[in-house]
């Protein structure tokens, strides 16, 4: 579920952070930022129950599904956020950033609907509502010191992949531990002030803000999963 920082652009390569902000500062018939700030608020709500939603409805039906052919779920999994990602982020249309949006939720839907049965509900709530109150912290700050966060970028992707990296070598040799978890959650915690910060600074059009409630999104789910690890492990 981590975070994809850059997508393709319409050679085949990569567009990075810096094209990403030109080509969001050059948006066009802009809304209200009470509006604006209502559509990202609007967009991760929907995301939510979206997930939600297909957790309840459609566990079962995912479980089998990873069970009998995990390989194709996982895989269906990684290239459906990615084209999901790409989607939004190349387009300037909302509608089509909507659609790129959704291709991101339903597989994380998905994935969620196979993890979540092996907690308690306890846990799960509990990560829920430490989540949600990060998050709002994390705004407030954001807003509040936004300066401070505009810098972090380099360093916060800098160290999540540094983290990924190490975690997976760490898991290879056999380490359970929540050292990692509580990295990934002071990470995942800065980039949501970072990226509040960072959705305030565009023009204030609905595909902006579809945008930026992906790149929240994503934040806050990876933030609640390894939460719940946390939970979850200090339980055990």
């Amino acid at each position: 579920m981590e975070r994809n920082h850059s997508t393709s652009n319409k050679n085949g390569g990569l567009l990075s952070s810096r094209n990403r902000k030109a080509a969001r500062m050059n948006g066009a018939d802009t809304i209200t930022a009470s509006a604006y700030n209502l559509l990202i608020g609007g967009m991760l709500l929907y995301g939510f129950i979206a997930n939600a939603l297909i957790v309840w409805l459609g566990g079962d039906f995912f479980a089998s599904l990873a069970s009998e052919h995990y390989a194709i779920f996982i895989i269906g999994y990684f290239v459906l956020c990615l084209a999901g990602t790409i989607i939004s982020l190349k387009s300037q249309k909302p509608l089509i950033s909507f659609l790129g949006y959704n291709l991101v939720v339903v597989p994380i839907g998905a994935l969620l609907a196979v993890a979540l049965p092996f907690y308690y509900i306890s846990d799960i709530l509990l990560a829920i509502v430490t989540t949600g109150a990060v998050t709002a912290i994390m705004m407030i700050l954001g807003a509040t010191f936004p300066r401070t966060f505009a810098k972090l970028g380099r360093t916060l992707l800098i160290s999540l992949f540094v983290s990924l990296l190490v975690n997976t070598v760490a898991l290879i040799f056999g380490y359970s531990g929540n050292l990692f978890n509580w990295i990934f959650v002071a990470i995942f915690s800065l980039y949501i002030g970072y990226d509040w910060q960072k959705a305030q600074m565009y023009p204030k059009t609905a595909d902006n803000a579809i945008d930026s409630a992906l790149d929240l999104y994503l934040d806050i789910i990876n933030l609640f999963v390894r939460l719940l690890s946390i939970i979850s492990k200090n339980r055990d």
